[in-house]
């Protein structure tokens, strides 16, 4: 078992930053893979970053350039620094993690940008 808790979302204006954390607790060296995703109002939740066992990331088009994910050694905490935010990162942000049987979920984190 893994259990995922986010924290770090708010209100930022537009052009601002805002740091995701997430706690990675239980079961965590079975993970392979951990990523943070999205749900805009009405939309379908999406892949925002993700990072590998091997550390290797990826990123959606739109966040490129804007958006790091990372963790620590420990790989007690994940990540997700956000700059230069617009409007459309508006959502419930998500942290994931997957093991060769198993996907886990927090319960997520809001993050608005107003314009």
């Amino acid at each position: 078992q893994v259990q995922l808790v986010e924290s770090g979302g708010g209100l930022v204006q537009s052009g601002g930053s805002l740091r995701l954390s997430c706690a990675v607790s239980g079961s965590r060296f079975s993970i392979r893979l951990m990523g943070w995703y999205r749900q805009a109002p009405g939309k379908q939740r999406e892949l925002v970053a993700s990072i590998t066992s091997a550390d290797t990331t990826n990123y959606v088009d739109s966040v490129k350039g804007r958006f790091t994910i990372s963790r620590d050694n420990t790989k007690n905490w994940l990540y997700l620094q956000m700059n230069s935010l617009k409007p459309e990162d508006t959502g419930v942000y998500y942290c994931n993690a997957n093991t060769f049987t198993m996907n886990y979920w927090g319960k997520g984190t809001l993050v608005t940008v107003s314009s």
